[in-house]
């Protein structure tokens, strides 16, 4: 078993023996090896830590997308960093590929990104601005973007998933699935379709985003990164990010939303369709959680365990059924739309 400094168990679930890892640099021509050690990033993939004497670098291996989702993630990193957004950047191998196979895996390998993934609690008002201004940097730059990347994670692939989950649950979650079951009745008939879309990024969260003090150095993980609604994207984020003890902060709130419409003002039906939004988000987290982690068998030495509970606690909250800061949220949702924004101004007499 892989095991950080603090001793805490990480997602191995391919493991990179030294071996490997000195194949691996050769290929992609990075340097003698020096070391290699697995890394505390993500829970769906395998990361690796590789340092040789030109640097440290960044080996991901796919575990769960084909080769011809990994070549869509790909193409999308590079039209990203084309255009200056802090994302990783995929390096080639001698023989000029972007990838290779590993296991019957696709193996990817990227510049390590200086800087430190804080905890939600340090992340202060400034931090979450800067994260908020470069989210909506991202829905910019990706209406550029004109290759289509299938959601994974829309209404109708979160329903299917729910069908499988539902039909494994105990009985002593009945509760939670009489919850659940209520909440896509609800949904199916007040989720718009009609909203902005295109490309998000879909797990905007603290351990993927990386600062240098106050300074953002890069956004990782573009795993569930796909073509969808922008502000299930933003309430992704809300949800990631203002949730703080069991409760939305509403200054946490102001602070990311002032960042993000710095750069990119929401429409009016964009405000109308938050909180359902946020409902939705709080749901798909609930269910593919409960799927990767309650219900799946692995060993535990592999196992990065994330609670399904987290945000069904905050569904209950956006549901009204607890109590946790709503009421503060719905208001600012209520009269955070600016007319004054959108009225052409009169010609003066």
């Amino acid at each position: 078993m892989v095991r950080d400094l603090k001793g805490d168990r990480m997602a191995i679930y391919t493991e990179i023996t030294k071996k490997d890892a000195t194949k691996i640099v050769e290929e992609f021509a990075l340097g003698d090896l020096v070391s290699s050690s697995g890394i505390k990033n993500g829970s769906v993939n395998t990361h690796y830590l590789l340092e040789t004497k030109r640097g440290r670098f960044f080996a991901k291996i796919d575990e769960v997308k084909s080769e011809l989702e990994v070549k869509q993630e790909l193409d999308l990193l590079f039209h990203l960093r084309k255009q200056g957004f802090p994302c990783l950047q995929p390096l080639k191998t001698k023989t000029g590929r972007y990838y290779i196979e590993f296991r019957g895996k696709c193996l990817t390998v990227s510049r390590h990104l200086d800087g430190i993934e804080l905890p939600i609690e340090s992340l202060t008002g400034s931090h979450l601005g800067i994260l908020g201004h470069t989210l909506a940097n991202l829905h910019l730059i990706g209406r550029s973007y004109k290759k289509g990347i299938d959601n994974r994670f829309g209404f109708s692939r979160i329903v299917a998933i729910y069908r499988e989950v539902r039909r494994q649950l105990p009985s002593h979650l009945r509760n939670i699935v009489r919850v659940l079951d209520d909440e896509f009745s609800y949904l199916e008939n007040y989720l718009d379709n009609n909203l902005p879309k295109g490309i998000i990024h879909g797990d905007f969260f603290p351990d993927n985003v990386k600062f240098k003090g106050s300074r953002l150095v890069g956004v990782v993980d573009f795993e569930a990164a796909c073509r969808g609604k922008l502000i299930y994207d933003l309430a992704t984020a809300v949800n990631a990010l203002c949730f703080v003890d069991q409760r939305y902060r509403i200054d946490r709130f102001e602070a990311l939303i002032s960042g993000y419409e710095s750069l990119r003002p929401l429409s009016l039906p964009e405000w109308d369709s938050f909180p359902n939004e946020l409902r939705f988000s709080a749901l798909r987290f609930t269910v593919t959680r409960t799927k990767d982690f309650y219900l799946r068998k692995t060993d535990d030495s592999q196992r990065v365990y994330k609670d399904f509970k987290e945000f069904y606690d905050r569904l209950l909250v956006l549901r009204r059924e607890k109590s946790g800061g709503m009421e503060d949220i719905l208001l600012a949702m209520a009269t955070g739309y600016d007319y004054r924004k959108y009225q052409k101004s009169k010609p003066s007499k």
